[in-house]
């Protein structure tokens, strides 16, 4: 589920509850889909296979694909319903100029014209690379870099504007290290096989982009550009050390920039940025910033033209004519994702119009396929998780009384925003240009950020989603101490209303518990109930607290992926903490929803089985080998097969719901299993 940088009593009340005394009681079903499981493995041993097992055996990850599973069997929906959106709307004749739905469908439409995408080949950025050729000193290229952050052309470092972590009464610009062609610091150094061989494709990869543009010196230029990336890298932080959000909050005067990098033009950098007003800023990375004042003084003119050059092409290759798409996706999908072929065009513009005016769409989306009826289940299972929460929380018997009040304050404040947003945003500053698809972009980009940086001064507007109803996900904002469940993902296998309540709560149940646990997790558990990096724990709960997730960290960095590569329990613990607490808390309110009668049977299945049975099944995945190492060394989420068979063994109800004994591979001794909230 997502975080940001850039996460409960008749309960499913509608769902369980008797049916009016003139209705015809309806039988509610097991949820489960059997064609799915395979039987010849024992659950004691791979649940993840005993779930979804039939369906790893039969299911091809389709070419246009690099995984497969529930996540994308949902976003392929979601697409298509947006899709009918955007062609009723383009169907529209005489759309006014300026209008949403006019955005709309220039935007899709701009996306799916290839013929003229062709035909313009470098023309859309022409432009820019000219105002690059005619940098004339590392002043000029400061602010350079600023602007082509803003408009998403690519730089060094990057710019976002949100709520001021230890102030969240205001907002503040943060700035932070950015600009690597590759997923990730440490695919620079990597000295294994692959990683050299991936490398060596990435340097060809440059070379041929710098050919198809028209560059000079293609091979040499390739060459400067890894050399450079390379020494930027050096400075970066780890997937694990940005995830500290201690150590990425660092404020700063903006008059003493100079000093983590003198020799950059900072008062350009923040006119450039629209910043120059602020009086303070929040460097997430500072120790970056001073290797990259090295880096800035010791590289020519002509190499950082070369960089910049590479950034906006590289950036932009998505949205060119066929051969510099094609070749981009023959790097970035097959090569290091092991993707065969590129995903039709509709389905590429569609995901381009969702990310640049996605509550445009939203609004009708919300209209066709969320009706209120579903919110208003979902605000009642919300709070009978926080009814579950706060009973976990007292019953904790590793946490003081002093710290226990603090937790339940910050449960408290809890804020649920549940399908859609109640205003929606304003997109009326948005310029979209018919047939101009590169320009759309950048204008889209500058957009986004200027409308969060004009908020700077103002108050905290809280009604702001920070994703478009249709997405498929959930999350938890730790300086909002709010919780965002979308519509995309408030359907079957998540939500299913023909279900009994049993899956239900061990699908999306879980996924609330999940992201309210995120409040309290390795990092979320620095803010306060009013979304401040404050400390409210005791010495001796923290140090209880560090122990048991360390011991969670040790169960993950045991699991072995391939025979070279292991779960990162460090980059993964926020999310494993928030899986675990999920599955217990969803556990404890299912529980809570028998009001102490016996759960039925249903298609052979007890309750509890059928609990665990679907959570275990929207973890149906596949990916490709590539994708899958790609994912291990970049995501905080676990492998799906471990978000399911990881946290299980820790949990005393599931041994109990499937008979696990010693000796079975599942099986954890009391003393191993970990308990936390």
């Amino acid at each position: 589920m997502i975080r940001t940088t850039m996460g409960i009593v008749c309960l499913l009340a509608l769902i369980g509850c008797n049916q009016a005394a003139d209705q015809p009681e309806v039988a509610l079903t097991s949820g489960i889909n059997f064609e799915n499981m395979d039987t010849t493995v024992r659950p004691q041993d791979d649940f993840f296979r005993y779930v979804n097992g039939t369906w790893l055996e039969t299911t091809e990850i389709p070419a246009d694909r690099t995984n497969t599973g529930v996540f994308n069997d949902l976003r392929d929906k979601a697409r298509e319903d947006v899709k009918a959106i955007i062609e009723d709307v383009s169907a529209m004749t005489d759309l006014e100029p300026g209008s949403d739905e006019q955005k709309v469908a220039d935007l899709y439409n701009s996306f799916m014209d290839t013929e003229k995408l062709d035909e313009l080949g470098m023309t859309p950025l022409e432009a820019e690379l000219a105002r690059i050729d005619s940098i004339a000193d590392k002043t000029e290229l400061s602010s350079y870099f600023a602007h082509s952050a803003v408009t998403g052309g690519g730089a060094p470092f990057g710019f976002q504007v949100w709520v001021d972590a230890k102030e969240s009464d205001r907002y503040v610009a943060y700035i932070g290290q950015a600009g690597l062609g590759l997923p990730d610091r440490d695919y620079y150094f990597r000295d294994d096989e692959s990683s050299v061989e991936l490398r060596d494709a990435y340097v060809a990869h440059i070379e041929r982009m710098f050919e198809l543009a028209g560059f000079d010196d293609p091979p040499g230029s390739a060459q400067t550009l890894m050399e450079l990336e390379t020494t930027l890298a050096s400075h970066n932080w780890t997937t694990v050390q940005n995830r500290d959000a201690e150590a990425t909050y660092n404020k700063y005067a903006t008059s003493d920039l100079d000093s983590l990098a003198r020799n950059v033009d900072w008062p350009g950098v923040l006119s450039e940025a629209g910043l120059e007003s602020e009086e303070d800023i929040i460097v997430n990375q500072p120790s970056y910033f001073e290797g990259f004042d090295e880096v800035f003084a010791s590289t020519s003119l002509d190499d950082w033209k070369t960089y910049l050059r590479w950034n906006l092409l590289n950036n932009n290759a998505g949205f060119m004519g066929a051969e510099i798409d094609t070749q981009n996706f023959d790097f970035y999908g097959r090569t290091l994702n092991g993707q065969e072929e590129q995903r039709p065009r509709w389905q590429r513009a569609v995901d381009f119009v969702n990310g640049s005016a996605g509550e445009v769409v939203g609004k009708v989306y919300v209209k066709r396929h969320f009706p209120p009826e579903a919110k208003e289940r979902m605000v009642k299972l919300v709070d009978n998780l926080s009814a579950a929460y706060s009973e976990g929380i007292d019953g904790l018997e590793w946490m003081g009384a002093e710290t226990k009040v603090a937790a339940k304050a910050k449960l408290e404040k809890f804020v649920a925003k549940i399908g859609y947003p109640d205003r929606w945003e304003d997109y009326s500053k948005l310029e979209i240009v018919p047939g101009d698809l590169v320009g759309n972009r950048m204008r889209v980009s500058q957009f986004n950020y200027e409308l969060f940086r004009d908020r700077l001064g103002g108050p905290i507007q809280k009604w702001i989603w920070v994703i478009p109803p249709q997405t498929v996900n959930a999350g938890y904002i730790p300086t909002q101490n709010e919780i965002i469940f979308p519509a995309g993902i408030l359907q079957p296998p998540f939500f299913n209303m023909a279900a009994d309540d049993a899956v239900n709560y061990g699908a999306i149940g879980v996924v609330i518990g999940h992201e309210m646990g995120h409040a309290f997790d390795d990092q979320g558990s620095k803010y306060d109930p009013d979304g401040n990096i404050i400390n409210w724990w005791t010495d001796q709960d923290r140090e209880e607290f560090t122990k048991r997730t360390q011991r969670l960290i040790d169960q993950f960095a045991s699991f072995q992926v391939f025979d070279d590569l292991y779960v990162n329990g460090e980059l993964t613990q926020g999310e494993n903490i928030g899986d675990l607490s999920g599955l217990t808390i969803s556990y404890a309110a299912y529980k809570m929803s028998l009001d102490g009668e016996g759960a039925p049977v249903i298609d052979g299945l007890t309750g509890d089985e059928r609990f665990f049975l679907g959570y275990g099944q929207v973890w149906k995945y596949k990916a490709t080998e590539e994708a899958m190492r790609n994912r291990v060394q970049t995501d905080p989420h676990s492998p799906p097969e471990f978000r399911v068979n990881g946290p299980l063994p820790n949990m005393p109800e599931f041994h109990a719901a499937f008979n696990v004994q010693e000796g079975d591979k599942l099986y954890l001794p009391p003393e191993e299993r970990v308990k936390i909230w």
